[in-house]
């Protein structure tokens, strides 16, 4: 299985939250709540990786704690 980092922010506009998964491109996903959101980006990154294996294309490895690292410090500079 593979684990990648998942960034789950409230958007007003949408009036919900939106989860994105970084590494794979356009894997998004949308919940009225952080565990919806959360549980429907599960379910976007499993079709994603389906997807792209069964259509030959590379599945990126996860960078896990390396770029959640990144994500905090991008986050925070702006602070």
């Amino acid at each position: 299985m593979y684990k990648y980092a998942i960034e789950i922010f409230y958007s007003s506009e949408d009036e919900g939250y939106i989860a994105v998964v970084p590494e794979l491109p356009s894997c998004s996903a949308f919940g009225e709540t952080e565990e919806e959101a959360l549980k429907e980006a599960k379910i976007a990154m499993e079709l994603w990786l389906e997807t792209a294996e069964r259509e030959g294309r590379e599945v990126p490895s996860p960078r896990g704690k390396a770029l959640l690292a990144q994500l905090t410090e991008s986050r925070t500079a702006g602070v």
